[in-house]
């Protein structure tokens, strides 16, 4: 549903000036009403054509090219829709391309700075089902990394699968870097030792937010805990956010961590190795909110 969603605003990011004959005239999704404007329609056997012209443009395979005036547009509007609904991960994907050039630029840098992070983005790995081998990391012992990631997965019901492919980053190498980040999200939340609840998911954003500079980060940082209840929000500001500071600055880039080369080893050995320290486990149910 939410890709269906996403295909009907691309149409109108990506045509914005439509005119209706005696009906009514269309702009980035506003409806007026003009008996004087014609009509101009986006037929559905035409979508393909319409991007197929845009083929020679396409710098990887998931690329939509787009204009200045259409990026700002899709800014505002996934702006706007994340702000009402931050559950909707395609929005707020959408929002993290077009606002973070400047921190991909960065996180890039630091990338080729490192000799693991440079090994990376010379071999661009990817993370999803078809490469990572789910039953064979269920078979794994308790308390090493793989068995511990895949135990966060199963628990949460989620797959690698689950994250959006990159469409409007205008650069092959930044593109890369985001698809990158977002493939081993999971893996922090396994380091972390937080699931994927709000609350757990706005203290990994605070952490990334630190360690990426990422704008859609800050967003989630900042805005995302008024849907959080009273003592949520409690445990966010005396636990959670202080963690996610410290640990932010404290640990190893976690860009520049080549995870699925350590799913055989011991957790605790990579949270030691990246100077990584999890997040502390707060009591559920505990009048006064004091850390396990």
């Amino acid at each position: 549903m939410a890709a269906v969603g996403t295909r009907r605003v691309l149409k109108l990011l990506l045509n914005p000036w439509r005119h209706s004959k005696g009906k009514r005239f269309v702009s980035a999704g506003l409806e007026f009403e003009d008996g004087a404007s014609d009509y101009t329609a986006w037929p559905e056997e035409d979508e393909e054509s319409y991007h197929s012209t845009e083929d020679a443009f396409q710098l990887y395979e998931s690329h939509v090219p787009t204009s200045v005036m259409q990026k700002v547009l899709l800014t505002a509007g996934s702006a706007v829709m994340a702000l009402y609904d931050p559950t909707r991960s395609d929005m707020i994907a959408t929002l993290g391309e077009t606002t973070g050039r400047l921190a991909l630029k960065n996180m890039h840098r630091r990338m080729m700075q490192d000799p693991v992070g440079q090994q990376i983005l010379q071999e661009c790995p990817r993370l999803n089902s078809s490469i990572i081998d789910i039953d064979k990391l269920r078979q794994l012992p308790d308390g090493l990394f793989g068995r511990e990631y895949v135990r966060g997965l199963d628990t949460n019901r989620i797959t690698p699968d689950s994250r959006d492919e990159v469409k409007f980053i205008d650069d092959k190498d930044l593109a890369y870097v985001m698809q990158r980040y977002r493939e081993v999200h999971d893996f922090v939340h396994t380091l972390a030792g937080l699931s994927v609840s709000v609350p757990h998911e706005i203290a990994v954003k605070w952490y990334e937010m630190i360690q990426t500079g990422l704008p859609m980060c800050a967003l989630s940082s900042f805005v995302a805990p008024v849907r959080l209840t009273s003592r949520e929000r409690t445990n966010l500001r005396k636990f959670y956010i202080p963690w996610a500071v410290y640990c932010g600055y404290q640990s190893k880039f976690f860009m520049n961590v080549y995870f699925e080369k350590h799913f055989e080893e011991p957790i605790r050995d990579l949270q030691e190795r990246m100077n990584f320290v999890p997040a502390p486990k707060i009591q559920k149910k505990s009048s006064d909110n004091t850390r396990v």
